[in-house]
């Protein structure tokens, strides 16, 4: 079953095509904003870019220029993207095993990759002619625990993507639009979903949505897997998941990093507050240095829309850090 989440991770401008699969007879069960999935679950995510009629990796994508359906479910129309790599993620009895496959260049077969790969990559803007040279990174399996283990000291790996919140959206199915989590109910595939009103997740690039709802669930979506208390990130006390509350000094508002040396790039706080350029965060967004940039793995080049999304909320932010 395809499915997608209202704040995606940016992931060098590759687009990803999501997919669930359960054993017949079981079921997953909605948990508080989390969902329990049952032994023997696989999800795959796809990551591909679209491509011109020369062959060229686009950065924009339609995704309905790029999708076609096949026995009732979406899939790509491989004449028109590129394929990257597929990574799954398998439910086992002692836990979720890490999986990832990069694709050959005549797009036939996917090989595994457990040490990983580089790709290079051009990728082509079609509105302002801009060539993005780029090194896409296929994570080793130890680089998908740093991301994927939000409990760090436990050392399991978990989905990061399908939450309730992220999946509180509508969706393109083949039988029509409709909300992912009422679909994922009536086939069967989710029990536990109540009457009770959910909090989804913003989409960070619709302006209907506030601009600090669509800055929180930008980095909930691209840090929170790291930086909350329990994640890799635990130790530099700064906290950005979705739970985290704003008003906190662990949500990074006047607050001096502990752990980020260098990576400072001089700036004295993680977020000043009226004062983006001389906020930590908006420095090592913006950073494509190893040992600065954040995410630190996961991205080769920077995200310049989200980058603009963080700099004009930290703008409009109205505190004063006390001297």
């Amino acid at each position: 079953m395809p499915f997608d989440l209202n704040t995606p991770l940016f992931s060098d401008y590759a687009h990803k095509l999501r997919t669930v699969w359960l054993p017949r007879g079981t079921h997953a069960e909605r948990v508080g904003n989390t969902i329990r999935f049952p032994v023997g679950t696989v999800f795959t995510k796809t990551f591909f870019y679209p491509t011109d009629a020369q062959g060229r990796l686009l950065k924009q994508l339609d995704m309905h220029t790029t999708t076609v359906h096949v026995n009732g479910q979406e899939a790509l129309d491989l004449s028109r993207v590129k394929l990257i790599e597929t990574r799954l993620l398998v439910l086992r009895p002692e836990g979720w095993l890490t999986l990832a496959y990069q694709w050959n260049e005549q797009q036939t077969r996917a090989v595994l990759r457990r040490t990983g790969a580089l790709v290079p990559l051009e990728l082509h803007d079609a509105s302002t002619q801009e060539v993005i040279s780029d090194t896409y990174l296929i994570p080793n399996q130890l680089q998908c625990g740093n991301c994927h283990n939000r409990n760090f000291r436990s050392g399991q790996s978990e989905p990061l993507g399908p939450r309730i919140d992220h999946l509180d959206r509508d969706f393109d199915y083949a039988g029509g639009r409709e909300n992912q989590l009422i679909h994922l109910t009536r086939i069967g595939y989710l029990t536990g979903l109540d009457a009770a009103r959910y909090a989804p997740d913003a989409d960070w690039e619709l302006p209907g949505a506030s601009l600090e709802d669509r800055a929180r669930a930008y980095l909930d979506v691209n840090c929170g897997h790291c930086h909350n208390p329990g994640g890799s990130a635990a130790n530099t006390t700064l906290f950005l998941d979705a739970t985290e509350d704003q008003s906190s000094l662990h949500y990074g508002i006047c607050k001096r990093p502990i752990a980020a040396g260098r990576a400072t790039g001089g700036r004295l706080m993680d977020i000043v507050p009226g004062q983006p350029d001389h906020s930590i965060m908006l420095y090592r967004m913006a950073s494509t240095e190893p040992g600065v940039m954040m995410p630190e793995i996961g991205r080769g080049a920077a995200h310049a829309e989200g980058i603009a999304l963080i700099r004009a909320w930290i703008a409009s932010l109205p505190q004063q850090c006390a001297n």
